[in-house]
């Protein structure tokens, strides 16, 4: 019994926590993209003349499943339907991943950001994650100057 509500009781803790550190994080994101905003971005494959090399920029975000969102996520699964806590925490990284490569065209003098792509993979084997686990999200397009 006594064990049942240690449990409950981290998990209410990390719906606290966790909550309040993904709205501090989407607001930071909101503010970082609008500064941002000036830089177009496009899933174009060509791209202009510049008169300039392009250059390769990359924004990558690793992410960790949490106990709480895995817990939720096997209830879930066992009824049945959408995961909507790993559909937020996903998305959350491919908006920070995006921004971390618009921040590292704007350090290179970029004005244009052409072919984004992204690509997503797990982190470590599945023996080695245990119940954390984890995945990386990285984004990466041909930055103009």
């Amino acid at each position: 019994m006594l064990g049942a509500a240690i449990t409950g009781l981290l998990l209410l803790i990390g719906v606290f926590f966790g909550g309040r550190a993904q709205r501090q994080h989407l607001a930071d994101m909101d503010r970082r993209a609008e500064a941002l905003s000036d830089i177009i971005v496009t899933n174009l494959k060509t791209i202009p003349e510049s008169g300039q090399p392009p250059i390769l920029v990359t924004g990558s975000v690793v992410i960790a499943f949490d106990y709480f969102r895995q817990f939720v996520a096997k209830f879930v699964m066992f009824f049945g339907g959408r995961i909507t806590m790993y559909e937020t925490m996903l998305d959350r990284a491919r908006r920070e991943a995006l921004l971390r490569l618009l921040e590292a065209a704007r350090a290179a003098g970029a004005r244009e950001v052409h072919n984004v792509r992204y690509e997503f993979s797990r982190v470590g084997s599945a023996a080695e994650q245990g119940p954390g686990g984890g995945a990386e999200l990285l984004a990466y397009g041909t930055a103009i100057l």
